[in-house]
């Protein structure tokens, strides 16, 4: 954003880049249709997480750790120890009997640094926070509504479009809001202008301005982040948007606007409130007792996974596998790896990111949409569609454009109420079918085809394989078996997709990978670059549905595959789907046998279709002979990954830059939504309301709420999701996993500031040391080992 055109006087221009520096703190979002799982705490990875604590309670009012009754619950399991406390204790310099006795203590109610509409409901009594927060809802909801809405929505800038709408809007007035279109009114067209004169009236100082703006940012929950998504995506793509700022502009004139009317009741309150702005963040002495108490329960939880590798490991493979089948690394493909191994010794099972290394921007058959099937993190660099058709292609997209116009018409305000009267009838079969799950399947897509020359699709694959350590040694029948969910009346329900696929199923990246790599003409690229794949193996997609654990197999290619090994792998998947369908079965409420899962995923009223990735805390990086066999509860992402097929460690450095960080973005969205739900979490399922095709709002208006539902993450008893921070485990050398991290920062910076714990496996496949700022220690019960050994 230019400023310097304006000629702003340097102290402006400070608050500017306090603006700016504002944004940056708040966690974009992403459209209900493609949600993706972002880090709530983004903004802050480069600060120690005792300054982003301080930082959530003075802009917030809330806390990044968990209650402190839960920690004295584990204290008196003895799932924290003493030797866990005293580590913290260290960590922290705080004394392990003072930790102890704040556990049984109830931690303080926090409260924010107060805006002028908080000083002025304690002034009045009068909740002007919620009516601000109610009437900048109501204008968000039109403006940024991406179709869901029949009427039109409001265009344009977007202060320009809210001056247009609140010079208008009566409702302050009636509410003793005397002046308020009129104040409005008199503000400037130009964004940066206005904020000039707003932060003048307001009387806000350099010093004072980045908590404060940053605090208006947060009273705005889920539409501050959307419209920080917005300026994210374009960031990422070389470019800018400013949407974010004009939306912190208008809450900005909202505060000035309540200056001007009331400021005889809040004017000395408020020049207070500045000074307390302007001081620097520091965190509390009660605090630093949660954070000390938290890093006990981190120390606890890293302490128990290292000890779930010790002893003997698994007997290496001495044979080439019958089978192998390459799954995404998302938790919930970790009971069914294992499930499948024991169901057939003859199998072997890979780990990698569910888009399978192949970013696409993807057109289904007859679409005028194209889906990014790739991590958020990336812009698409390849183009994917199914094979056209002619006639019928054309027919059946205007057959799709006719059901979303439908879809549009039943929900719209204008037409809702006419549609049940007249329709309501005619639709009461086609419900009653959809709800028992007896509708029609949706025909299998085309198989989709990437636009790539020869070279570039051989570049592709060989950089695949690499990635997935998958160079030699292949079976004579490999499965690519990307995921998705299958879930009705959900608005969630891309949440539960893959986040390796832009919240999507990873169907079409598994079949465009098993088409590359049953391609003749590939395979013998593929020997120039040293892979040799034999002749005859074959590949073959499927897609893993984590709520039935049912995998489907596609048509791509089997005609190829012998009769006898596809009848074999379809009653191995069915073994295996059956065991995890059984243990999971007992986590879910309401739910009898493994036999009920598959129909969770087609009722209406079904809370919790499963558990997504709730419970998450560890990331391995290792050849699956590390973890074949250990039961790890389905709270591991595991990726293969053999160091010593790395020669240059560029795939180590893929694995921590891509994978890794897409991982911390899941598991420290589940962790904001766990500790501080009322910020970062989407509140109640059973009262949200879709809001423009973005996100939800709980009951008719307010407020978007950003992240998980409660329903996502608690069972109606207890937590299902214990945030605690994801371990992340590396089998290479301690040199090697140093170098990448010095080459990236920011990566860095999440093990430096305490948002991840580092480990690394030894060539004895135990977890031997953990990494401190730039150190290295061995863990204790390595170290034991070794003195006995000596």
């Amino acid at each position: 954003m230019t400023y310097h055109s304006f000629n702003f006087p340097g102290a402006t221009l400070a608050l500017f880049a306090a603006a700016e520096h504002a944004i940056g703190q708040i966690p974009p979002s992403f459209p209900l249709d493609a949600t993706v799982a972002v880090n709530p705490f983004l903004g802050q990875v480069g600060e120690p997480r005792e300054i982003a604590a301080a930082r959530l309670t003075r802009t917030a009012g809330a806390r990044l750790t968990l209650p402190r009754a839960t920690v004295a619950d584990w204290i008196a399991e003895g799932r924290i120890t003493d030797a866990d406390l005293a580590e913290a204790a260290e960590a922290t310099g705080l004394p392990v009997a003072a930790l102890k006795a704040a556990s049984a203590t109830p931690a303080p109610d926090l409260a924010p640094d107060p805006t002028v509409a908080d000083l002025l409901q304690a002034a009045t009594g009068i909740d002007w926070p919620a009516f601000v927060e109610e009437r900048i809802g109501l204008w968000a909801a039109a403006q940024f509504d991406r179709g869901q809405a029949l009427w039109p929505a409001l265009t344009g800038s977007p202060w320009r479009s809210w001056q247009a709408f609140a010079q208008r809007d009566l409702t302050p007035g009636l509410h003793g809001f005397k002046g308020f279109c009129a104040f409005v009114a008199g503000l400037p067209d130009d964004p940066r202008a206005a904020f000039a004169e707003l932060c003048g009236q307001l009387g806000l100082t350099a010093e004072a301005a980045p908590l404060y703006l940053q605090r208006l940012l947060t009273t705005l929950g889920g539409w501050a982040q959307h419209a920080r998504g917005l300026g994210w995506q374009a960031e990422r793509d070389g470019d800018h948007d400013a949407t974010a700022f004009e939306l912190l502009l208008i809450r900005l004139a909202w505060e000035g606007a309540l200056l001007a009317a009331f400021g005889d009741r809040v004017s000395e309150a408020w020049r207070e409130a500045l000074t307390g702005w302007a001081a620097p963040l520091a965190p509390s002495t009660e605090l630093r007792i949660d954070l000390a108490l938290q890093e006990a329960a981190d120390r606890a939880e890293e302490r128990r996974l290292a000890e779930s590798f010790d002893g003997e490991g698994p007997a290496p493979r001495d044979r080439r596998p019958t089978m192998q089948a390459a799954f995404c690394i998302d938790v919930r493909s970790e009971p069914f790896r294992r499930a499948l191994e024991a169901a057939d010794s003859g199998v072997e099972t890979l780990g990698f990111a569910g888009f399978f290394g192949l970013a696409v921007q993807h057109r289904t058959q007859a679409s005028d949409l194209a889906e990014a099937r790739a991590p958020v993190l990336l812009s698409p660099d390849l183009t994917s569609g199914a094979a056209l058709t002619g006639a019928r292609d054309e027919a059946l997209r205007l057959k799709r454009r006719a059901i979303r116009a439908w879809g549009r018409f039943k929900l719209a305000a204008v037409s809702s109420f006419a549609f049940v009267e007249a329709a309501g009838p005619a639709y009461l079969g086609k419900l009653a079918k959809a709800a028992l799950g007896l509708g029609k399947d949706a025909p299998a897509e085309p198989a989709p085809r990437l636009d790539l020359p020869l070279d570039a699709r051989i570049a592709a694959a060989a950089r695949v394989l690499r990635a997935m350590s998958l160079t030699r040694d292949f079976a004579p029948l490999v499965l690519i078996a990307g995921h998705g969910a299958h879930v009705t009346n959900a608005p969630h329900a891309s949440a539960l997709q893959c986040g390796a696929c832009g919240g999507r199923a990873g169907d079409v990246n598994a079949r465009l990978l098993a088409g590359l790599l049953n391609d003749p003409e590939l395979r013998a690229g593929l020997a120039d670059e040293g892979i040799e794949i034999p002749a005859g193996t074959r590949f073959v997609a499927g897609l893993h549905d984590t709520v039935s654990d049912r995998v489907t197999l596609f048509d791509d290619g089997r005609d190829t595959v012998p009769a006898p090994a596809l009848a074999h792998l379809r009653q191995v998947l069915e073994r295996a789907g059956a065991i995890v369908r059984t243990a999971r079965a007992a986590s879910l409420p309401r739910t009898g046998s493994g036999g009920d899962l598959p129909a969770r995923g087609t009722d209406w009223s079904e809370l919790r279709p499963e558990w997504g990735l709730a419970g998450c805390h560890a990331f391995i990086a290792a050849p699956r002979g590390r973890t074949t066999g250990r039961n790890l509860g389905g709270r591991a992402f595991l990726h293969s990954y053999d160091w010593q097929a790395d020669a240059d460690f560029k795939t180590l450095e893929l694995i921590l830059t891509a994978p890794l960080v897409v991982a911390s973005w899941i598991a420290l969205q589940y962790h904001g939504s766990a500790v501080a739900p009322e910020v970062f979490g989407a509140g109640n399922k059973l009262i949200h309301n879709v809001t423009g095709g973005i996100g939800v709002v709980e009951g008719n208006g307010g407020n978007l709420r950003p992240g998980l539902p409660w329903q996502s993450l608690h069972d109606g008893e207890r937590l299902r999701h214990e945030p605690v921070r994801l371990a992340v485990v590396i089998e290479a050398p301690e040199a090697a996993i140093s170098d990448v991290l010095d080459r990236q920062p920011k990566v860095k910076a999440l093990f430096d500031n305490g948002w991840l714990s580092l480990h690394a496996m030894d060539a004895e496949g135990r977890i031997a040391a953990r990494y401190d700022k730039g150190d290295w220690t061995m863990n204790a019960g390595t170290a034991q080992s070794a003195v006995q050994a000596a």
